[in-house]
């Protein structure tokens, strides 16, 4: 038995290294810092075109949108009323975005109360924040609490600098979108607390165009890694 735990503690620290090795050269690689943007009215004009790209009226009008997110978190949201059927294993949650505390929440069919149903609730808001963002981030960029602003890079490429001061569950993140010659996103880098690599970059493409008249992107990636957003519609 000893001899046996012996062997499982070398293999455990021999992962704990190589992880560790591969984050120091991802970081070493990608790793950047902020870069300071400049606001003006032509960010706001960027941002203007890009929400024409993305065809903004359409969303307004867009009263319900559904999707199936990576690891099995299952959405129907209805924007109009504020609120989002969030369900996930065998727990649901019908999210009241306006009162989060009158939410129901039910796992293996049974009603949950008390202090589990306040962190599912909490769990349920986590995640549609952090889901739903990947889907219609581009219709945010003039939300309340942010501020846009115009990044130039060594290569005279202008980007569209995206900070939000509030909202969300991460407040302070910050995203520079990179536009098609059109206006529509092709891609942003983040700044965002719960990555530790500053500058990453995802893209945004395989876009699809909804019922509503919205096109979402669908496919994003990061480094080698795809997010791929599964049976996305969009209707009123």
């Amino acid at each position: 038995m000893k001899k046996f735990l012996k062997i499982l503690g070398k293999f455990i620290l021999g992962i704990l290294v190589t992880l560790l090795i591969v984050f120091s050269v991802v970081y070493i690689k990608y790793n950047e810092p902020l870069p300071k943007g400049v606001k003006s009215a032509e960010a706001d004009d960027m941002a203007t075109k890009m929400l024409n790209a993305v065809n903004y009226d359409a969303y307004k009008n867009t009263r319900y949108l559904s999707w199936t997110f990576p690891g099995g978190h299952h959405y129907v949201w209805d924007k109009d009323q504020y609120k989002v059927d969030v369900s996930w294993n065998t727990t649901k949650v019908a999210l009241n975005l306006k009162q989060p505390n009158t939410s129901a929440v039910t796992i293996d069919g049974e009603a949950v109360t008390g202090n589990e149903k306040t962190e599912v609730i909490k769990t349920a808001e986590t995640y549609f924040n952090n889901d739903s963002f990947w889907l219609v981030a581009p219709y945010k960029v003039f939300d309340k609490g942010v501020t846009r602003s115009i990044v130039t890079n060594n290569d005279g490429q202008k980007g569209l600098l995206i900070t939000y001061a509030s909202g969300g569950n991460t407040p302070g993140d910050s995203y520079l979108w990179f536009l098609d010659e059109n206006g529509r996103p092709t891609g942003y880098q983040m700044w965002v607390s719960i990555i530790p690599i500053g500058g990453l970059y995802a893209s945004w493409e395989n876009w699809q165009t909804m019922e509503s008249g919205i096109p979402l992107a669908t496919l994003h990636t990061i480094l080698i890694l795809d997010l791929d957003i599964k049976n996305v519609k969009a209707w009123n």
